[in-house]
């Protein structure tokens, strides 16, 4: 029998092998050879062709992921995205929006995970939207970059300021208050915020109109379904999703149940109530994430023309 040579000892690799090298991109090539079988699976199931993207909603993203879809020959006319995303800016989701339409006739989200904020907003342009029990979408509350860099929630910094100049109209506001009401608020900068709040309620009203909504034709009660209650239906759903009183937090998870209740009443379609599906759409997300997390990715887009991380 031959003994295995000791570590560092004859016959083992130098100090500068390239061997522990080579074994992780062995590894990483059989990562990805396996991602690319469950998106495989995930386009079967889903029938159409699949775009998975973790990251901000920014522009220097977009400009990627529009590469991303340019590489893809023999589209289909449907287009399901693979979304989870912290958020991002407004802007910049009316800029992937067109992106997809631009490709698609039909564009539908799959969030396995979360989509918060700006990422919210992109989700409501789908003609339809596929969750399960733990998935969460967020408050719409759009972020800005400030002067000095600095991300911040538009609409909760807009409510700060309405909430010290309610007090101020009152005569309310102590010293500490007004100070931090002098050093913290700009009017530039409030105008700028309420541009973001602005314009993504009127992207998410338009959104749901013209694809959520365009096929309800009838309520539940059988009443025919006019424009103008699928206006009313995304004006209330726009109202809701935009007011931080009612969420307290930029940060703060809205599950499908909460989606669906009688409170907001936006239809979502269950990927966890089909097997098969659910399958497909968690196996894939799940090593997606840890492939992501392993490679030390912020953000990852993936289709079946191969993946781009960074």
């Amino acid at each position: 029998m031959t003994e295995s040579p000791a570590v560092g000892g004859e016959g083992s690799d130098p100090p500068n092998s390239t061997q522990p090298r080579l074994a992780a991109r062995d590894a990483n090539s059989l990562i990805e050879a396996e991602l690319a079988s469950r998106l495989d699976s995930l386009q079967a199931t889903a029938g159409s062709d699949v775009l998975a993207y973790f990251g901000p909603i920014v522009d220097d993203t977009h400009d990627l992921v529009r590469v991303a879809l340019d590489d893809l020959d023999n589209k289909s006319n449907k287009l399901s995205v693979v979304l989870e995303t912290t958020g991002g800016y407004a802007e910049s989701a009316e800029r992937f929006q067109r992106l997809f339409r631009h490709n698609y006739q039909i564009v539908d989200f799959i969030v396995p995970g979360y989509a918060m904020s700006a990422g919210t907003v992109l989700v409501m342009s789908g003609d339809e939207i596929w969750m399960d029990y733990s998935s969460v979408l967020g408050p719409i509350d759009p972020q800005v970059r400030r002067a000095d860099g600095q991300m911040v929630p538009a609409l909760g910094y807009i409510e700060k300021y309405r909430e010290l100049m309610r007090k101020a109209a009152k005569g309310g506001l102590n010293t500490a208050e007004m100070m931090y009401l002098v050093q913290k608020f700009d009017p530039a900068d409030i105008a700028q915020y309420e541009h973001a709040q602005k314009l993504s309620i009127a992207l998410l009203k338009d959104w749901l109109v013209q694809y959520k909504f365009r096929n309800w034709t009838t309520t539940d009660s059988g009443r025919l379904v006019t424009p103008a209650m699928r206006t009313a239906r995304a004006q209330e759903i726009a109202r809701k999703l935009t007011d931080t009183r009612l969420w307290h937090s930029h940060g703060r998870s809205i599950p499908m149940s909460v989606l669906t209740s009688e409170n907001i009443k936006l239809r979502i379609q269950d990927f966890g109530a089909d097997p098969k599906q659910n399958s497909a759409v968690r196996e894939y997300y799940i090593l997606l994430k840890d492939y992501m997390i392993r490679r030390g990715h912020q953000v990852i887009w993936h289709t079946r023309r191969g993946h781009h991380g960074r």
